[in-house]
């Protein structure tokens, strides 16, 4: 059994912002020479989240709606009165609570398995941000 441990470096350029990772994730894979096994990706901020979903820009917008409804992004809440960074982002660390802080990505012959229509996404709740990270834990063999 190997383990191999990448991290993944972004930048993001919106506040709400759906950033496609997955050819980051096969380099990973790559770099590890792990042929069958796991990849579990963790992003390392509170105000961001990371999913494998359709790659779909409409559905992304329609995910975006969806998270502001349900955390209305200028509401009173008590953390943006006592913000230590001057970031008014109570809403963000909100709708973190509805999204994952990882997700489990399966590894046979060396690629991901994942369906026709999925792939990865790390998800911005409070940009824009010059450096938002990934860890990348790789675990499985190498036969």
């Amino acid at each position: 059994m190997n383990t191999h441990s990448d991290l993944i470096t972004i930048k993001s350029g919106a506040h709400i912002e759906f950033v496609e990772i997955r050819d980051k994730v096969a380099a990973a894979i790559n770099r590890s020479n792990v042929k069958n096994g796991i990849a579990i990706l963790t992003t390392q901020h509170t105000t961001t989240a990371v999913c494998i979903n359709e790659k779909c820009s409409r559905l992304q917008e329609d995910m975006k709606e969806a998270l502001k409804c349900l955390v209305p992004v200028n509401a009173d809440y008590k953390h943006d009165h006592s913000s230590v960074d001057g970031r008014n982002n109570a809403h963000s660390h909100l709708m973190s609570l509805f999204l994952k802080t990882n997700e489990i990505v399966p590894i046979t012959d060396g690629k991901m398995a994942l369906g026709t229509w999925q792939s990865i996404f790390f998800i911005e709740l409070d940009g824009p941000r010059p450096e938002r990270n990934i860890r990348v834990t790789i675990i499985g063999n190498d036969e």
